[in-house]
């Protein structure tokens, strides 16, 4: 007797079964037409970009889980088990489905391998969704909720898959091949029928129960947060795109500008919590969840652009929602500090950044639910080009009593633009990180200017605050400065501005010169690779170095900044719990330097906790941003008598014999 698939063995109606299961697939195709009808209006709102990631690095992430295994090992191993066990019973049904209809092909060894390749393919879901539960409900990881559907989805997978088992089991036990240990789970769970009677009775029931359940799931599927199967892997292939930067019209609502990639990011996200775990203000106990905004905004998508929701008789509901959600996204919309830490741990690259953006866009343009402090802010930008004092012409103060050529003005050819910034320009402490830096040029014999009082704002804080009008308006006028002197070796000394004009200028300067973007402490460790930076006065202490958000995570700079560090002779550099790219956000980015929020401090008291665990000396970092706010954690968090914090450039300036260093570190101990 040849090995072989009996179809519909023991089974009546069969014509029943063809019925449901086309109504399965129609409510489906009805789930995934919605979907694609979401996605479709992102494409016409925001146009898709030509630049994609690496499809190696796409397939390596969906296949093999690279992004989920940082998460622990057994996040990793449920999801490869999951994956690769449906994978494997998908393309069994869909050869199941040609041996029946089109090829006789599944008979003799090739249908005894089959078999057995299904029941590893079984198990491996079953452990999966085992290992699931477990990490969910019984030995429960902090980051995962615990809400009714995160359940009802792993119970309904467990019993398609424990069904099937019995249906196998049931059959085995009542006909026993010859070759019934091929299929070796059926084949164990067959001795629990009594007898082939039995076995034979109780077929008919099983095979309907596992058919309706199967079914049901299929029809449930698009609906379910398991569409993120579809999702992620866009998700990933389109997470490479350059951020678009477009105006939200008065008109539009707050979600009315996402685009394709923003609204699969929204159904490839699963809810796993690890944004939740790492966001700086989530930790320090204020009222924002990356995690819950994404929730909302893909809410707001579909109750906006699913035609479900277009029928009459779901229009009220539809506005009451809408409503809702947003009252809901106004009391948070500022917390956020948009220091990227969300999107280094997810999985599918969905993160809530550019949404936070496009939300205080929405409500700059409303006029609503924007803070007094915040509001006087982007005044002063607008009036006088930056947030911190009412006053045209207030950048140039720092250099006073250095002869720096002022670029602006007819003056002299130079290598370098160092483009200063407001923050370090005009605030007390942070001038310091000028000074020094200036001084450490000029030792190394780098031809640079600046624009003196005529330096604008390069747009970063206007944008982060949603002010796109104005941000526009700085943009063009940094890049009339540029154009007018041809410049094209720029060095910042905020990350923040390096990440704008590098990232965000050229998407509006269609025409312009080519520009060279460098953060001073890349500049500065490739001088000291060329010979020309050392330095010659041995420094013997113990420090820790703060990564900026905007410079680690943002722009990928960790390594320069702490070779710059071991170059100093003496100096011990010792690392925080964490650093690099799982850097600890200080809090001053997203606006909230200019913006009091209740319990702001914590995040950079958080912070210093951190460094006082490594005793170190000194807390170095290299943004003025970082070094305002943990300066003012040092001083209200009890840290006064344990360390200073200074600036990168303020300590190579130091370890050159540079007074400016000294001045920098006695206003940082102050």
């Amino acid at each position: 007797m040849e090995p072989l698939r009996a179809p519909f063995w023991g089974v009546e109606w069969a014509w029943l079964f063809y019925v449901l299961a086309a109504l399965a697939l129609a409510v489906l195709a009805l789930g995934l037409w919605e979907k694609i009808s979401l996605w479709a209006q992102g494409r016409r709102a925001v146009p898709t970009a030509h630049h994609k990631h690496p499809m190696g690095a796409v397939l390596v992430d969906v296949f093999l889980g690279r992004r989920i295994w940082r998460g622990g090992i057994t996040a990793g191993a449920m999801h490869l088990m999951l994956l690769w066990g449906f994978l494997g019973l998908f393309l069994g049904t869909c050869l199941v489905a040609v041996d029946h209809y089109l090829v006789s092909f599944l008979h003799g060894r090739v249908y005894l391998w089959f078999s057995a390749g299904l029941e590893a393919c079984g198990l491996m879901v079953v452990l999966g969704l085992v290992l699931a539960l477990a990490r969910r409900w019984l030995l429960p990881v902090p980051r995962l909720e615990r809400r009714a559907d995160d359940a009802l989805l792993p119970l309904w997978l467990l019993a398609v898959a424990c069904g099937g088992f019995m249906v196998e089991a049931a059959r085995l036990a009542a006909t026993r091949p010859p070759w019934e240990a091929w299929s070796f789970v059926g084949y164990a769970l067959s001795g629990l029928f009594p007898g082939p009677e039995a076995a034979r009775s109780a077929f008919p029931w099983l095979w309907w129960s596992h058919a309706l359940i199967s079914l049901g799931f299929i029809a449930w599927l698009p609906w379910s947060k398991l569409v993120h199967a579809i999702a992620a892997p866009a998700s990933l292939y389109l997470q490479g795109q350059p951020l678009a930067v477009l105006a939200v019209a008065a008109e539009e609502e707050e979600l009315a500008a996402l685009g394709l990639r923003h609204l699969i990011h929204l159904d490839a996200c699963t809810r796993c919590g690890r944004c939740v775990e790492v966001c700086p203000a989530a930790q320090a106990g204020e009222p924002f969840s990356p995690r819950e905004l994404l929730r909302r905004a893909r809410r707001q998508a579909r109750l906006k652009y699913s035609p479900i929701y277009r029928l009459p008789w779901l229009r009220a509901r539809r506005q009451a929602l809408l409503e809702r959600d947003r009252a809901a996204d106004w009391e948070v919309a500022w917390y956020c500090t948009t220091c990227r830490a969300c999107l280094e741990v997810c999985p599918v690259q969905a993160a809530p950044i550019e949404m936070i953006r496009k939300l205080r866009a929405g409500l700059v343009e409303q006029g609503s639910a924007v803070p007094p402090q915040l509001m006087e802010i982007m005044e002063k930008l607008y009036r006088y080009g930056n947030p911190w004092v009412a006053k045209k012409g207030a950048k140039a103060g720092w250099a006073q009593d250095r002869d720096i050529p002022d670029l602006s003005k007819s003056g002299p050819e130079v290598d370098w633009l160092y483009f200063v910034g407001c923050t370090t320009a005009i605030d007390t402490r942070a001038q310091g990180i000028a000074r020094a830096l200036s001084d450490v040029l000029a030792r190394c014999g780098v031809s640079f200017g600046t624009l003196g009082k005529k330096e604008p704002c390069c747009g970063d804080i206007a944008r982060r605050l949603g002010e796109q009008g104005l941000m526009e308006e700085q943009i063009e006028a940094t890049q009339a400065l540029l154009n007018k002197h041809e410049l094209t070796n720029l060095v910042c000394t905020s990350p923040h501005c390096l990440d704008t004009i590098k990232k965000v200028h050229p998407l509006f300067t269609e025409e312009g010169l080519p520009l060279r973007v460098l953060h001073y402490s890349q500049l500065l460790h490739q001088l000291s690779k060329l010979g020309k930076l050392i330095f010659d006065r041995p420094l013997p202490v113990k420090v820790t170095y703060h990564d900026p958000c905007y410079l680690a995570r943002h722009n990928r700079v960790v390594d320069e900044p702490r070779e710059l560090l071991r170059a100093i002779p003496g100096l011990e550099l010792v690392e925080m719990a964490d650093h690099g790219y799982n850097s600890l956000c200080c809090g001053g980015g997203g606006g909230r330097m200019w913006h009091e929020i209740p319990g702001q401090a914590n995040l950079a008291v958080h912070r210093l906790e951190q460094a006082a665990a490594t005793g170190a000396e000194l807390v170095v970092t290299a943004c003025p941003l970082c070094l305002i706010m943990l300066e003012d954690a040092r001083k209200t968090g009890g840290f006064e008598d344990k360390f200073a914090i200074i600036d990168l450039s303020e300590l190579a300036a130091k370890a050159l014999g540079l007074d400016a260093a000294t001045d920098g570190e006695a206003e940082a101990s102050a």
